[in-house]
C-alpha cells in the first residue's frame, strides 16, 4: 500500500513550551544572521553534494556551520508548529509545481531532525507542498540545527520577507513569538525589520471578530479597513458594517464616512415622558440596522407635561442612489 505523505496532516512535532519555562533573549546588533547558532560539524550532516543546485541562501539567514543540503523523503518531512501561514493560493502552487516538475527545486525549504528521525519544516512550507504536488519522492532541503525558538523565529521573518503572509497570519506570526518565546514588541520590530508601532498595529487586528478576521485573510478588506473598524465600539457593529463593505465594495473612505454618520450625536429629545421606552428604541433601531444594512437613528415622540406633544423622528441613511433604491425595495416602495 502506497505510503501518503503526512505534510498536509496536523503536524505531530513538538508543541509550544509552557511560559513558565521559556527564556527571553535578543539578537541585540547581530541582525537575523545571529538565529542559528554554529556548532561543531556532527557526522550525519557530512553527506555528498545535492543534486539540485542551491541558487541563494534562503531569506532567514545565511545556512549555519553545521548545516548542510540533504535529499529528505517526501513523506519524513512533517509541517512546523510553529508555522502562522495557513492561506495557499491554489493556482499559484500549481504554477510552482510545474516550474519545480521542470526545473527542480532551486531554492531547497529549511528543516530540522526531529527525535523520531522525521524532519520538520522550518521554511519553505509552499515549495515543499509544490514538491510533493510535482511528484518528487525526495525533496532537497538545508537541515539546520535550530531549537524551537530558532524554528519559530525563522519561519516567520522568512515569510514576511517573502511577503507570504496575509494581515491576520502575520499579527499571529507576531503574536507567537511575543507570547510563545516571551520576546518583546520592540524585539520583534528588530528581527523582522519593521518599527513597533507597526507591530503594535498589527496586533491589534486580533481584537477583531472572527468573522472580519477570516475576511481580511481572504483579502475580502484591507488593513485599511479594519483601522476604522477597530475604531467602533462593540463586535457587532464592527461585523455589520465588514459585512455591508464586503457585500457592497465599499472603500476606506466610504466606510470613514458610515462610521462618522454613526458617531454623529444624536439630538437630545425635550423633557417630558417619551412614547417608547428606552430599551424598545435601541432592540428596534439594531433590527433595522440589520435589516436595511444602513445606519439608522430614532428617536422616540415626546409628550409634555403641559399636553404638547413632540413628534418622534426616524432617519435612515443611504450612500448614493444605488443604496436608496436598495433601501425603498426592502421596505417595499415601487417607484416609477
Amino acid at each position: 500500500m502506497k505510503k501518503e505523505s503526512p505534510f498536509l496532516k496536523k503536524s505531530v512535532g513538538s508543541k509550544p513550551p509552557p511560559r513558565k519555562e521559556m527564556k527571553k533573549g535578543g539578537l541585540g546588533q547581530r541582525g537575523v544572521s545571529a538565529l542559528i547558532t554554529p556548532k561543531p560539524v556532527r557526522p550525519e550532516v557530512q553527506i555528498p553534494a545535492p543534486q539540485v543546485p542551491v541558487s541563494a541562501p534562503v531569506a532567514v539567514a545565511e545556512p549555519p556551520a553545521d548545516s548542510g543540503v540533504i535529499e529528505v523523503v517526501a513523506v519524513d518531512i512533517e509541517r512546523s508548529p510553529w508555522q502562522a501561514r495557513s492561506e495557499f493560493d491554489e493556482t499559484a502552487l500549481k504554477e510552482l509545481s510545474d516550474s519545480i516538475r521542470a526545473n527542480g527545486i532551486v531554492q531547497p525549504p529549511v528543516v530540522r531532525r526531529r527525535a523520531d528521525g522525521k524532519y520538520e519544516l522550518i521554511a519553505g512550507e509552499r515549495r515543499t507542498r509544490a514538491a510533493i504536488m510535482a511528484g518528487l519522492k525526495k525533496i532537497p532541503v538545508i537541515l539546520a540545527d535550530a531549537d524551537d525558538r530558532k524554528a519559530a523565529e525563522m519561519g516567520v521573518i522568512e515569510n514576511i520577507q517573502r511577503k507570504d503572509l496575509n494581515v491576520i497570519e502575520e499579527a499571529e506570526g507576531y503574536r507567537l513569538l511575543r507570547e510563545q518565546f516571551g520576546i518583546t514588541q520592540e524585539d520583534v520590530a528588530e528581527r523582522v525589520g519593521k518599527s513597533r508601532p507597526a507591530i503594535a498595529n498589527a496586533l491589534r487586528l486580533l481584537e477583531l471578530p472572527d468573522e472580519v478576521k477570516q475576511l481580511l485573510s481572504r483579502n475580502i478588506l484591507s488593513a485599511g479597513h479594519a483601522k476604522v473598524l477597530l475604531s467602533v465600539e462593540g463586535e457587532r457593529d464592527r461585523t455589520l458594517l465588514a459585512r455591508e463593505c464586503a457585500e457592497r465594495s465599499l472603500t476606506v473612505r466610504d466606510l470613514e464616512k458610515r462610521v462618522s454618520r454613526m458617531k454623529k450625536p444624536v439630538a437630545e429629545p425635550k423633557k417630558g415622558t417619551p412614547d417608547l421606552p428606552e430599551s424598545y428604541v435601541r432592540s428596534l433601531v439594531e433590527t433595522l440596522h440589520r435589516h436595511l444594512g444602513c445606519a439608522v437613528r430614532l428617536t422616540s415622540g415626546v409628550t409634555h407635561a403641559n399636553g404638547k406633544h413632540t413628534k418622534g423622528l426616524l432617519e435612515i441613511d443611504f450612500f448614493d442612489n444605488d443604496d436608496l433604491d436598495r433601501i425603498l425595495n426592502l421596505l417595499g416602495v415601487k417607484v416609477d
